[in-house]
């Protein structure tokens, strides 16, 4: 199939690019790697008026940057540049154990991160990560820009608080505390499929070894990603002994998924509670060798 006509913008700075959007406003749609994008359009389920390419911009917007409390991902970073950076990865194992998940590696070489996180698809990676992270999202228009964080941003299926006019600039994923260990596990039919369930969960250990926080971030189980505390089923538990089926149950009550042609919403919180084991256990053999280092 062949996407419906649209008129075909190509900016050449960032200032360019929010100037035509704000002329556009309903009407125009950003063009960044367009993996999810040009299917959408191939299959006739949106049909924007104009499209404002952006890959001319990767001298301001192809970066990734890691400081001491975070990395910040720009707009035209592909998948690939993410996942191979190995600053980010020393900082944030997490992003890269996520990033690997996403699809193949095709499309993680086109496919970009902060767009993935404003098609704010409830089943893919990268949106759990920012919410695991606490990240925000860096929004400019005419009007200037504005920082929105992750709690705020995913709306609902394929729904953000990125406005008409504003353009996407940046993804910040803040660094967890020292002595943190992380894992990303995810069941899908078939390698590249999209997961019929996922998590991304992070352990933070005392001194002494004893977990002292737990939270998990989860796919495909909720309109949105899905953030779960899961402190209280395992706190002051030493790191290889913890009751990890116990945080499993705590987060399977949390979640409330759809059934689907792919899954029942039964089969999907089952996959809830064996995942986060499976996580929790992995996460925290990585929290040690953090604690270690």
């Amino acid at each position: 199939m062949k996407p419906p006509a649209f008129v075909y913008h190509r900016p050449g700075s960032v200032a360019e690019a929010v100037e035509t959007l704000a002329e556009l406003g309903a009407d125009g749609k950003v063009l960044a790697g367009g993996q999810s994008l040009v299917p959408v359009l191939n299959m006739r389920l949106a049909a924007p008026a104009a499209l404002v390419d952006i890959n001319r911009l990767g001298a301001e917007l192809a970066f990734v940057e890691t400081t001491a409390d975070r990395v910040r991902v720009g707009a035209l970073a592909r998948h690939a540049q993410t996942e191979r950076d190995e600053a980010a990865f020393a900082a944030l194992p997490l992003l890269r154990q996520a990033t690997r998940h996403v699809a193949h590696q095709t499309i993680r070489n086109r496919g970009t991160t902060v767009g993935s996180i404003v098609h704010a698809d409830p089943a893919a990676e990268l949106p759990a990560v920012l919410m695991l992270c606490d990240g925000t999202m860096e929004l400019a228009s005419a009007g200037g820009t504005r920082s929105v964080l992750v709690a705020d941003f995913f709306l609902g299926p394929l729904e953000s608080s990125l406005s008409y006019g504003e353009l996407a600039l940046a993804a910040t994923f803040s660094l967890p505390p020292p002595r943190t260990g992380s894992a990303w596990v995810e069941v899908s039919r078939r390698a590249g499929d999209y997961a019929l369930c996922g998590l991304g969960l992070t352990v933070s250990l005392d001194e002494d070894g004893r977990i002292s926080r737990a939270r998990a971030a989860y796919i495909s189980v909720g309109p949105t990603p899905v953030l779960v505390d899961l402190t209280d089923a395992v706190a002051g538990q030493a790191h290889d002994a913890a009751d990890w089926s116990a945080a499993g149950a705590l987060a399977a009550g949390k979640v409330d998924p759809d059934e689907d042609i792919h899954a029942t919403a039964d089969y999907r919180r089952h996959l809830v509670g064996v995942l986060t084991s499976r996580a929790g256990r992995a996460a925290s053999a990585h929290a040690a060798k953090a604690a270690d280092r």
